[in-house]
């Protein structure tokens, strides 16, 4: 996905139990985040990425710096493009 693309446009119809069980959590702007490994696996945005995602993504913490829709646009603290996943993929950064 390319650096500040914005978020995709089209996304797979969510069942409602799948919504329901992985409900997203409240998030603003500023916002310390990790990616939930087993909201994230299969998911579209994994499928559009390399087979393997980087480790760091899963312990965090990245910066929510823009929320749009069902999307934020996070920040790591490495030397690494900026993304957009879907919030229900996020969970708050416990340290």
């Amino acid at each position: 996905m390319a650096p500040d693309a914005g978020p995709p446009t089209a996304t797979p119809a969510a069942s409602p139990a799948s919504s329901a069980a992985a409900a997203p959590v409240a998030l603003k702007k500023g916002s310390l985040v990790r990616v939930n490994r087993q909201s994230y696996q299969g998911s579209l945005e994994a499928g559009a990425s390399d087979a393997d995602a980087p480790g760091y993504i899963f312990e965090g913490p990245g910066e929510v710096l823009l929320l749009k829709g069902d999307y934020a646009q996070l920040r790591w603290r490495r030397p690494v493009p900026d993304v957009w996943l879907r919030l229900d993929q996020l969970e708050a950064y416990p340290g």
